[in-house]
């Protein structure tokens, strides 16, 4: 079941039903698996409590480092990036995101390296540099077709350059 509805055109960031998201909360409660905690931290996130998504996420990044494989351990340092992001800490966020990306190409794996580099293009996007936002998310298209995305996959993608596009030509950047 995806929570998500649409994308908010000025930040990029998923519009979602708060209520739904807050039920699902209640259902997962405190599982403590890789993927309860995943879906906990990105749940917290959306629903903007950021210090509580801050303490799962970094819950989750010490699971996947003592229980989980690298790829876990990568998915959870990107999400762990994601709520520093939310907070304002973009110099952070985009360290652990590059580092993230780069280990994850290194490795082979497009579709990691793809979610790193979409959300670095965001935090780009939130630090007010529209061309490395563009350069990011044209970076995780590139790398979500190699690794086979769906049509519908690529499409939001697509969308999500657009309208970074768009912003450029409002904001008079040339990039």
């Amino acid at each position: 079941m995806s929570f998500i509805r649409g994308y908010d055109a000025d930040s990029l960031r998923e519009i979602v039903d708060e209520r739904e998201c807050l039920e699902r909360l209640e259902e997962i409660g405190t599982l403590r698996s890789l993927p309860a905690l995943f879906e906990r931290v990105w749940l917290l996130k959306v629903t903007d409590q950021l210090d509580e998504a801050l303490r799962v996420s970094e819950q989750s990044v010490r699971t996947a480092r003592m229980a989980g494989t690298r790829r876990d351990l990568l998915r959870a340092r990107i999400l762990h990036a994601t709520i520093m992001q939310h907070r304002g800490q973009h110099a952070a966020a985009d360290q652990e995101l590059t580092t993230c990306a780069e280990e994850a190409e290194g490795q082979g794996w497009a579709g990691i390296a793809a979610f790193a580099y979409q959300h670095r293009g965001r935090n780009h996007l939130d630090a007010g540099d529209l061309v490395g936002a563009r350069a990011d998310v044209k970076r995780a298209l590139f790398l979500r077709q190699e690794s086979g995305a769906t049509e519908e996959d690529l499409g939001s993608i697509l969308l999500v350059i657009d309208a970074l596009d768009r912003k450029q030509v409002d904001a008079g950047v040339v990039g």
